[in-house]
Order: C-alpha cells, then structure tokens, then sequence
C-alpha cells in the first residue's frame, strides 16, 4: 500500500522562516498556521523561545516525514550544484549535500555510471507527487527549454559543466544549457567553473551558443586594449596580420579572428598601430 502524499504549505527542499510553537523533548515544533515540522534539539539555538522565528531548511526525512535542520545543503530545488558520490547502491547513488541524509540520484535519473569518490553535476528536484527531494545528472533534459526572456548579447552567469574538444557546455542562469565554442572562450576554463558570459545566439531546441565578450562591435574597445597590452608587453611588435590562423590569433591575443580585425582596425584609425606584412607593431 502507498503513502498518502504529503500536504503541507511548507516548501519542502527550500529554506522556511517560521514560528516557534512548542516544545518537545526531541526539540521544538516549528510552523506557520496548522503545518509544522520538528527541528531536533542538536540543531535548536540556545535561548529560544515560543513565538521567535526561525530559518530553517525543511525536507523529508527516511520515513518520508518532515524534517527541519539550521545545517546548510550545497543547494535547495532548481539548483545546479557539484556534488561527490558517497554510496552506490542498485537503485541509486548517494551524494554528499551536506545534511545528515544524503541526496538520491535514482538509477533511472544518472546520465551515465556513477562512481563514489567521484563529483558530479547535479540538479536537486523534486517529486511533485511524493514532495520527496532527489537529484538527477541529466543536465541537458531538465534545464528550461522556454528562452523567450532571453536576448542576444545578454549577459548571464555560467557555471561549467563538462568540456568536450570543441568546446564547454555550461548551465546558464542556473536555468538554461549552454554551449560555447573553444574560440569564445578567451580564457583557460575548468569543469566547476564559474564565470560570466554572453549570448550569441538561441537556437530552435533552446540550447544557446555563448562568448565570453559581448557580440558586435562593444566588445571592440575591450578587445584593442588587450591588443595594445599585449604588443607593450612584445617590444612593441607581434608576428600577427590579417592572414593569421585563428588558432595563431587566439594564442596571442586570446580573441577571434573576427574580434582580432575589428580591434586592429579600430587602433589603425587612432593612429595607435601600423599594419606590416608579417605582423602589426606599436606606431613611433
């Protein structure tokens, strides 16, 4: 026979600021209005009384009660967070989130083996039908799809979640996936990286391709300091024209092609450079 579900107005899976109503000899009984969860006595602050509030974490305990903690999870429902795997059982795998109970990646949910000891992306869920709180590793298939709020040349926070040969994927706004080829990145990026972003383009089935500089041409300013600091940093002279690869452009200047002409030819009409066959130097 099945539990009955749980119907509680306290968000489960999320912080809840509420009422201080009793005590217990196994802790305090918190709530608002009818509903209230027990925050044990290891966790219940000194000097607390009946009628203060309190912050706290609510999620379900092993018998699918609630359960209050002060302790702080890696992230609460609809984040994105890195977490290693402690315990591989047939059914699942147990990450470490920082509770006492650890967060279940169900078999059905991981997109590929999980080994303990081993970090993960994770997306914390939870079951509209049971209120039980789990994890998936299935990043592309559980970001939002609907990027009608978003604009090209937007900026957004990246968070890396893996890196292939052409380029890293990203979660975006801890909403969307993304991806972003190895010539936008500009920079040495790693897999839990953070950083900020740029939207180039969305496409059809709602993945977006991203840069780390804005689109057109208000990257440009940017992109000719880097230019100039760079041929200060030479001598004043850098073997870098028009007719370089993208791979030699990008492992000086760590810029695109495009981004490399549009700069140079900004810095040409300020008079700052002078074009020569094999490269480009600081104007004297």
């Amino acid at each position: 026979m099945s539990k009955p579900e749980l119907e509680t107005s306290i968000k489960i899976g999320r912080y809840n600021r509420l009422n201080v109503q009793a005590r217990s000899d196994f802790g305090v009984y918190l709530g608002t209005g009818d509903d209230r969860v027990l925050l044990p006595n290891k966790y219940v602050p000194n000097r607390l009384s009946i009628g203060d509030r309190l912050d706290v974490f609510v999620y379900t305990d092993s018998e699918d009660r609630l359960a209050a903690t002060t302790l702080t999870p890696a992230g609460v429902v609809g984040d994105f967070v890195f977490l290693i795997a402690k315990d591989v059982a047939p059914f699942g795998t147990f990450m470490d989130w920082g509770l006492e109970k650890d967060l279940l990646v169900p078999k059905n949910e991981q997109q590929n083996r999980m080994e303990p000891g081993k970090k993960y992306l994770v997306k914390i869920c939870q079951d509209n039908r049971t209120h039980r709180v789990y994890g998936t590793t299935q990043i592309s298939a559980n970001c939002d799809k609907n990027t009608r709020d978003l604009k090209v040349g937007q900026q957004v926070d990246l968070l890396v979640h893996s890196i292939t040969t052409i380029g890293i994927i990203a979660v975006v706004d801890n909403r969307y996936y993304g991806r972003m080829y190895l010539n936008e990145t500009y920079q040495k990026l790693f897999i839990g990286d953070t950083c900020k972003g740029y939207i180039m383009r969305i496409r059809e089935d709602g993945k977006i391709d991203l840069s780390m500089k804005k689109p057109g041409y208000s990257s440009v300013p940017k992109s000719a300091d880097v230019i100039l600091y760079r041929l200060n940093k030479s001598g004043g002279f850098i073997p870098c024209h028009d007719k370089s690869s993208p791979e030699e452009i990008h492992k000086c200047f760590s810029m695109s092609k495009k981004e490399f002409k549009r700069a140079v030819g900004t810095l040409y009409k300020k008079r700052l450079i002078e074009l020569k066959k094999n490269g480009i130097g600081l104007l004297k």
